[in-house]
């Protein structure tokens, strides 16, 4: 055998198959791929959310802008729509609105701040990458307004031709509005900046060290810039839309008092705002300067209810008064069918949750009406409650000794129906809601008690039997028991309730819709139906899209004090 050492073969070492696109290769490029996986699945839901949630707004936001009847473009008309319908209240809604956008660009972005000195980092790297990103939402935004008018007059262009020269003429008109100054452009501006957006993140992201917060930072700059230029936005425009208003009153030597009123409308919330911030912080001082602080935010409740007692009639009474009617009609019916749901439904909830014999039968009995057909039941109430002496519930009252009833005919308040009958005299401002409406109240107490009865039951199952035994052993009553057990850990699923009735009360249409009748005089009407004859019947668009807007705002404001009173009230577990 040789001595000789056999030379040993070079190893050969393997490369890694690098992916074709870098920025997909790695840990990064795995976290990428995981990224944009994720955006893929999710892009239906957008593409759904944006077609049929936010573009609608954005078209009724745009609309409002318009005026014109029996004319879907209709010219520009600014804030004309809404000051036709709430006055000069319409300048302080839209500067408080702008305030709110300022308020969350500027909460947004302190809260960045403190994540980024608790975390010992700094964001500011992706500052640029969110200001282009912000900057092309902005555009897209401004797309919808620089587009629409365009676009809608295309319909009005094709009237005459037939249905052959429109499939021709329908595109070249759609291109004429696409090519319009300032469209095409618009478009092409935000997808650069979208473009340089990403060019600039995955640069940055490249080039520096990466965090698990570099997508948090990123989002928390784009919604801060974003709301700063739709503070701004809002702001120019309601300033603009004084001065012209100024302007055009000079002209005709007519005098305003806009930035009066503005004032001191503004001041008032804002007494009444300070007064509610005094009484929270005195709730945790000693009890001397706890009494001191609850006086002074007396004091100042008092002065800013005299504020705006003194000025909200005046430009109340210069607005639609058909509008503002029908707020007030939601109001008492919000008032009216909501307290009376959540009541009886946590009541018959605490029953059918005892061990009581059919109490399958009776949960699917409670909940039919919930799932009875609107429309149908409403017809059915209609003939129920009718006006007329023989109606069914008038026969009733009849049999038993018992005068007759307008029902849904009947336009005078419920107040001054007792006042009548108890031989005394109901102030016009305390006649309550109507009769008509309290039928509307009834037939909506019955048909959703059903439906919070099961959101109550499946709260009850969730408490644990354990508190009650507990409490039993302690020597609570059952009363005991329901106040400090029951209640509190069913606070969830009654603010969840609370919220979605406010909203579903405020929107309320299709029931009272079929309800209503003409000799109820307008007092069934809620918001929403005067939002729908101000269109369908009126043929006034714009100014229906602009009674759209303000009671979104409306129910937005009642959800955001709902939620803003039931913190420290709702406990989850």
């Amino acid at each position: 055998m040789s001595d000789t050492a056999i030379p040993s073969q070079p190893k050969t070492q393997v490369e890694p198959k690098q992916s074709r696109l870098g920025i997909f290769s790695g840990r990064r490029g795995l976290k990428r791929r995981e990224a944009l996986l994720a955006y893929l699945f999710l892009s239906p839901a957008i593409i759904i959310i944006g077609l049929f949630g936010l573009f609608p707004l954005v078209f009724s936001a745009y609309q409002s802008t318009r005026a014109g009847l029996n004319n879907v473009v209709g010219r520009p008309d600014g804030l004309g729509q809404y000051v036709r319908a709430i006055d000069n209240l319409a300048y302080v809604l839209a500067f408080w609105l702008a305030l709110f956008f300022l308020v969350v660009a500027i909460r947004t972005f302190n809260e960045l701040l403190a994540t980024a000195r608790d975390k010992n980092e700094s964001p500011w790297r992706w500052l640029l990458p969110a200001l282009l990103s912000a900057i092309g939402l902005a555009l897209l935004l401004w797309l919808v307004f620089a587009f629409m008018p365009g676009l809608l007059e295309v319909g009005e262009r094709m009237v005459g031709f037939t249905a052959e020269e429109r499939n021709e003429l329908f595109p070249q008109f759609v291109s004429e509005a696409w090519n319009a100054p300032g469209v095409a452009s618009t478009f092409y501006y935000a997808i650069l900046a979208f473009v340089l957006s990403g060019a600039s993140y995955l640069f940055i992201q490249r080039s520096s060290s990466q965090t698990v917060r570099d997508g948090f930072y990123t989002g928390k700059f784009v919604t801060a810039v974003f709301m700063l230029i739709l503070a701004v936005a809002i702001g120019w425009v309601t300033f603009s839309e004084i001065q012209l208003a100024y302007a055009e009153a000079l002209e005709e030597g007519e005098s305003l008092a806009i930035w009066a009123q503005m004032v001191t409308i503004s001041a008032g919330f804002i007494l009444l705002l300070l007064s509610w911030l005094v009484w929270r912080t005195a709730a945790h001082r000693d009890s001397n300067l706890q009494t001191g602080l609850r006086f002074f935010a007396g004091i100042l409740l008092m002065i800013g209810g005299w504020v705006l007692i003194s000025e909200l009639p005046v430009v109340i009474a210069e607005g639609d008064e058909d509008w503002w009617i029908s707020l007030r009609t939601t109001i008492f019916y919000v008032i009216g069918a909501l307290p009376a749901e959540l009541f009886l439904g946590l009541g018959l909830a605490t029953l059918l949750y005892q061990d009581i014999k059919a109490k399958g039968l009776l949960r699917m009995i409670y909940f039919l009406p919930y799932i009875t057909p609107a429309v149908g039941a409403a017809a059915v109430f209609k003939v129920l409650f009718s006006g007329n002496a023989t109606g069914l519930i008038n026969t009733v009252l009849a049999s038993i000794g018992l005068e007759p009833l307008g029902w849904l005919n009947e336009p005078n308040g419920i107040n001054q129906l007792i006042g009548d009958a108890l031989n005394f005299t109901v102030p016009e401002w305390a006649a309550g809601p109507s009769l008509a409406l309290i039928v509307a109240i009834i037939f909506g107490i019955w048909k959703y008690t059903g439906y919070n009865v099961v959101f109550f039951l499946a709260g009850l199952g969730n408490i644990s039997k354990e508190f009650y035994e507990a409490a039993s052993i302690d020597g609570a009553s059952r009363w005991a028991q329901f106040r400090h057990i029951t209640l509190p850990l069913l606070s969830p699923i009654t603010y969840f309730l609370t919220i979605f009735g406010v909203i579903g009360t405020f929107k309320a249409f299709n029931t009272i819709f079929v309800l209503r009748t003409r000799a109820a005089l307008g007092t069934m009407d809620t918001a929403s139906l005067v939002i729908f004859d101000a269109f369908n019947r009126d043929t006034r668009i714009g100014y229906a899209a602009a009674l759209g807007i303000i009671l979104l705002i409306v129910i937005i404001s009642a959800t955001a004090i709902l939620d803003r009173f039931s913190q420290g009230r709702v406990f989850y577990g």
